[in-house]
């Protein structure tokens, strides 16, 4: 086994990182991440899948200030899936719990840090208490200006794309909308995410190569980064690490190039 790396080297390397992304090109505005690999972490050590998904909280709140500290303008974090509800009860109910624990501990730290939180989700699946936190932590934190934290719960992609044609067809049938007039820009004003760029970056630990359900509209030309990394080892290294391998692709959006 290696010695583990002393703290201040870490220190020095995020550092050296966060230099080299300010000087190194266009900073993701929007970065989205799929936070994976809680549970197998736990079974690395033996111990229940609720460990390793307290042990993810750590890594959400250096992630966020890490986020901050790189100029992203936009953070989007995928937490909990609609398809998560068909997990254990007692998976579920812990989960709910630490969310409400990371309302809780960082509601001041992140209004602090100037963080403006938001929910992207179907809030209504949500228990009355879950919810009420939820609301009380997007209240607290309004008018952040540094970094918006948009916080995916009970969230489904394809869901969020149904309720999207849903209430355009509504205003169709109210008369109030032509059906030629529903272009991309008008879709996307009616999705969770209508105030956000979509996203420049979509990071996923634990090294599974697919997006779940999420965000797949928005998606349509991140660039993507995976990273065996499970989600309670992810540090700010690996975040800067991934902003400065995106600073070095050649985005085309689907265009080619004159030569």
């Amino acid at each position: 086994m290696t010695n583990p790396v002393p703290g201040s080297i870490f220190s020095r390397m995020s550092s050296d990182l966060l230099q080299q992304i300010r000087t190194g090109g266009e900073i993701p505005r929007h970065v989205a991440i799929i936070m994976d690999g809680n549970g197998r972490w736990a079974r690395q050590r033996n111990r229940p899948r609720t460990f390793g998904h307290r042990a993810g909280m750590r890594a959400v709140r250096e992630v966020v200030e890490a986020a901050a500290d790189a100029g992203v303008e936009v953070l989007t974090l995928y937490a909990f899936s609609q398809e998560n509800w068909g997990r254990p009860p007692a998976e579920v109910s812990a989960l709910m719990a630490l969310l409400e624990l990371y309302v809780r501990r960082e509601r001041e730290d992140l209004r602090g840090k100037g963080v403006e939180v938001h929910m992207i989700g179907e809030a209504d699946q949500l228990s009355p208490r879950t919810r009420r936190a939820m609301e009380g932590l997007v209240e607290h934190t309004r008018g952040g200006k540094r970094l918006r934290l948009n916080l995916a719960i009970s969230y489904g992609s394809r869901t969020e794309i149904v309720n999207a044609a849903r209430r355009l067809a509504e205003r169709v049938l109210e008369g109030t909308l032509v059906p030629g007039e529903i272009d991309e820009a008008l879709f996307s004003a009616h999705l969770y995410t209508a105030r956000d760029p979509d996203p420049d970056l979509l990071i996923r630990t634990s090294g599974e190569m697919r997006v779940s359900n999420f965000m797949l509209w928005q998606l349509a030309y991140a660039e993507l980064h995976v990273t065996p990394v499970l989600w309670p080892d992810f540090t700010r290294e690996h975040l800067f690490g991934a902003i400065h391998e995106y600073q070095h692709r050649e985005r085309r959006f689907g265009r080619v190039l004159a030569s």
